[in-house]
């Protein structure tokens, strides 16, 4: 057993006294008083860009574990890496989920919630581990790593800092204090003793046992430069006093499984059960081959882009959703759940290979969501989106609130046959964009009648029922020597500039009298 060092230098090694024991961390953070067999679960992003898509898609599984268990789901901001924050990024990430309705629950007794601010206890678990030997303060320069790195890739060795490559790990406290009097200021390093020719078995929610080669690398628990954790020693520390009890997180994540269960083991803690799920992929537009959504080249990628968009929230969700539960939408269209929080999932279910994001799938679960949409609710989603997200001409649109819904009850009072034309908010508003005359582009193409729109003019009359309105279109057509379907279809691309429209007595109707009879008058012109 390796002695580690005395109160006093570790006192000095960390810049000042560990603010916990470990048996005053644990009364801190107690057990949380929940029913037996509820997922404690966390979004833990990087606050470092934009909410990408997969993350969208994390923090479905991980809210959906939690409702469905009686559990709880967090929201934890890893702010360690200082160098590559972006400034808004959390505001990204909080609106993100406000508006897909996903909230978290961060009962104050755990937190704080930002790992910056949770210094005292990462110093205090790190003084744990220096006293007993199993990390050591590393006086390793930058320039020493690099020269060390560049020796390993030379010989053909792995690249990091172990067995012979780390010079400070066995430091006597008299050369600790050397360098500490210089001014020097050190990082914390695992002291590993794991063998790469050993193998540790893991535990994979999706996979099941899985086994790795044993982690010997002293990897950074605390930096120099700043104080703070890295990600391995953060998220040990804090899944453990937030009583984490379901990791998820990337398939990249996997080969560091055997480092995270090493750090649990050293600290005598349980670990959580992991679930790496896959990356969300897309196809190639070039290759025609399958390959992981890209930040840069797929717009869809970023959450931001389907908000601006106008893509239904809740259709993004139940899309993800089915791609989590493949069963989803079959149980959805028989009608034995009404929506994903009624639908229960098993986490070994989740794909493990690449689960294809498809737009014209998305495309599908839009339509049929706005399709069952109340009115009312399709006209509030609509205005929401044009107020926060459109130019002058769409807001425009929804100015006049009544004309805009009744617009859009065109053909929604039938159950049976509900129009499934709309599929986010932008194109609702370009898809009816005629009924405002600003936005109304005529047909310079199509070849009027016009003895016909002469008749129909000369018989018009806005209170006639549908029979009524029918019975004259068709005493036009006899007298016109056409079909009924002509005259119609001279009316819809006069007052539409569209040959495919909704019910045709209905747009009259939403447009009034003055309306119809200048659009038409327009058309003769």
């Amino acid at each position: 057993m390796r002695n580690g060092l005395k109160p006093e230098l570790i006192e000095r090694v960390l810049g000042g006294k560990p603010k916990y024991t470990l048996h005053e961390l644990e009364e801190k953070f107690p057990p949380r008083d929940l029913p037996e067999g509820a997922f404690v679960t966390r979004f833990a992003p990087s606050p470092t860009g934009f909410m990408h898509i997969g993350g969208l898609y994390q923090v479905l599984i991980n809210s959906k574990l939690a409702q469905q268990s009686g559990g709880v789901f967090m929201l934890r901001i890893e702010d360690t890496d200082t160098k590559r924050e972006v400034a808004d990024a959390v505001k990204i990430i909080i609106d993100s989920l406000s508006k897909f309705g996903l909230a978290y629950n961060n009962d104050e007794k755990y937190g704080p919630y930002f790992q910056s601010q949770r210094r005292d206890i990462y110093h205090s678990v790190v003084a744990d581990l220096l006293a007993r030997g199993l990390a050591y303060p590393c006086f390793l320069t930058a320039d020493e790593m690099e020269d060390i790195r560049n020796r390993q890739t030379a010989a053909g060795f792995p690249t990091g800092i172990y067995g012979e490559f780390a010079r400070d790990r066995d430091l006597t406290d008299e050369d600790i204090i050397a360098h500490l009097d210089k001014g020097e200021v050190p990082s914390i390093r695992l002291y590993s003793t794991g063998n790469p020719a050993q193998r540790i078995f893991c535990k994979d929610a999706v996979r099941g046992s899985i086994s790795f080669p044993e982690n010997n690398e002293d990897l950074v628990l605390i930096k120099s430069n700043d104080g703070l954790p890295t990600y391995h020693f953060a998220h040990l520390c804090d899944d453990h006093f937030m009583h984490t009890t379901h990791v998820v997180r990337g398939a990249e994540w996997l080969s560091s499984l055997p480092l995270h269960y090493q750090l649990f083991r050293m600290m005598g803690w349980a670990p959580p059960l992991y679930i790496h799920t896959s990356t969300l992929d897309t196809i190639d537009a070039e290759s025609g081959k399958q390959r992981k959504l890209s930040k840069r080249h797929d717009p869809e990628s970023n959450v931001a882009n389907l908000l601006a968009d106008g893509w239904p929230t809740n259709a993004v969700l139940e899309y993800l959703f089915n791609i989590i539960a493949s069963g989803y939408e079959e149980a959805k269209l028989k009608g034995a759940v009404k929506s994903i929080w009624d639908y229960e999932f098993k986490p070994k279910k989740i794909p493990m290979s690449g689960a294809l994001f498809d737009m014209k799938k998305l495309e599908w679960w839009a339509k049929e969501n706005i399709a069952q949409m109340p009115v009312d609710t399709l006209v509030k989603n609509v205005i929401d989106w044009a107020q926060n997200y459109a130019d002058s001409v769409r807001k425009d649109q929804v100015a006049d609130v009544q004309y805009l819904r009744n617009v859009l009850s065109i053909e929604r009072d039938n159950p049976k046959r509900i129009r499934k034309d709309f599929i986010t908010w932008r194109q609702t508003l370009e898809e009816v964009a005629y009924f405002w005359d600003n936005l109304f582009q005529p047909n310079r193409e199509f070849e009027f009648n016009a003895d016909v729109l002469n008749a129909f003019l000369s018989t018009f009359d806005i209170n006639d029922d549908k029979d009524s309105w029918w019975n004259k279109i068709v005493a036009i057509a006899v007298n016109a020597g056409v079909k009924n379907g002509d005259v119609a279809m001279n009316l819809r691309v006069a007052l539409t500039g569209r040959t495919n429209t909704p019910d045709l007595y209905s747009i009259m109707q939403v447009m009034g009298k003055d309306r119809v009879i200048e659009r038409v008058k327009g058309a003769l012109k």
